[in-house]
């Protein structure tokens, strides 16, 4: 078990953590002057035209970007602090308390690993995480950790409150697309939430590192609260990387593959990745709705004509998981499986 988390504090990186030069992120070109937009969800509390205005930013955004972050939206920043605190305290637990929950069974309903599944004994990413069966919570509280202390409790509340957000966004996001507003309400989001949560230790010298590497996400929607203590998410947007910068109490959204083929490359899922730091540890938690793993995928019928065909083909999701397994999450790769034209 290889935990960054458990390394010792080295003045120098790892060589197994060290990526080639064509291949680190001093290489690649950072726009500084766009950040991603904020849309201000305003608690709830929305009349008519007040949600008219959100769905056109949430559509301009979608369009444009693949992600956005929102403000207002309901939960308390004692909430979002108290997880990402909690989940903190997990790592910086002795890796005694810690390597019982280690696995490479990506079936477990709760467990402990490093780097990415991706990385194919490759360069390691200098990041450790946590992946969580976390709704139906009844389904998997039991699996969950006792330790560190109200793990299970904060992880309830916390997990209940996004997917609110997350359903709340994914009925905007139907009504700005002409669909009915429980569109997204059935098998399409009806899988098991999934939660990874991302720990990034200091690193001694970030110019030789990643974090997490380029992909998109395989699921309908993420979202992330990526904390305030550094900057190391970045988006892709036309060609560049850009910062996406923590504002207190904000989540960030972002559209998933799914998304992007139902409705049939309207809205865009965009690649992303993350960067280490020198100075602090950053944590950032990405809570998934997926869809049921039997569940047809396929462009809505209401968003196809012969002016406007279909992009996509028919799949059952669990297929294109496998995909996206077999071609590393690479974007280009996986959807070239599912491509028409």
């Amino acid at each position: 078990m290889e935990l960054v988390s458990n390394l010792p504090v080295y003045q120098t990186v790892p060589e197994r953590y060290i990526f080639p030069p064509d291949k680190r992120p001093a290489n690649d070109i950072v726009n500084h002057s766009i950040n991603l937009p904020v849309i201000d969800l305003r608690g709830g509390r929305i009349d008519s035209d007040g949600q008219d205005e959100i769905i056109r930013d949430i559509m301009k955004a979608g369009k444009e970007f693949g992600f956005f972050q929102v403000i207002n939206h309901g939960i308390s920043t004692k909430t979002i602090d108290n997880m990402l605190q909690v989940c903190e305290n997990f790592f910086k637990m002795p890796a005694q308390e810690k390597e019982r929950y280690y696995s490479d069974d990506m079936s477990r309903a709760f467990f402990l690993n490093s780097s990415t599944q991706y990385d194919k004994s490759q360069t390691r990413y200098w990041r450790d995480y946590l992946r969580i069966a976390c709704y139906p919570i009844e389904e998997f509280v039991d699996q969950w950790p006792e330790k560190p202390e109200n793990f299970r409790e904060i992880l309830s509340e916390y997990t209940l409150r996004v997917r609110e957000i997350a359903s709340k966004i994914l009925k905007l996001i139907a009504e700005g697309l002409g669909l009915h507003k429980d569109y997204f309400a059935g098998d399409l989001s009806k899988g098991n939430i999934k939660m990874e949560v991302n720990f990034y230790p200091p690193c001694p010298d970030p110019s030789l590192t990643m974090g997490l590497l380029p992909h998109c996400d395989r699921q309908l929607i993420t979202v992330l609260a990526q904390g305030t203590a550094a900057t190391g998410l970045q988006a892709k947007y036309k060609q560049k990387w850009i910062n996406v910068k923590p504002i207190p109490g904000a989540f960030v959204v972002n559209f998933g593959h799914q998304l992007e083929i139902v409705t049939n490359g309207i809205l865009k899922s965009v690649e992303h990745r993350a960067l280490t730091n020198s100075t602090v540890a950053r944590t950032s938690i990405a809570t998934m709705t997926m869809p049921r793993m039997d569940c047809l995928i396929a462009p809505a019928k209401e968003l196809v004509n012969e002016n406007n065909p279909p992009m996509y083909k028919e799949f059952i999701f669990r297929d294109f998981i496998k995909a996206y397994d077999a071609a590393l999450a690479n974007r280009e790769g996986v959807l070239e499986f599912f491509k028409l034209y």
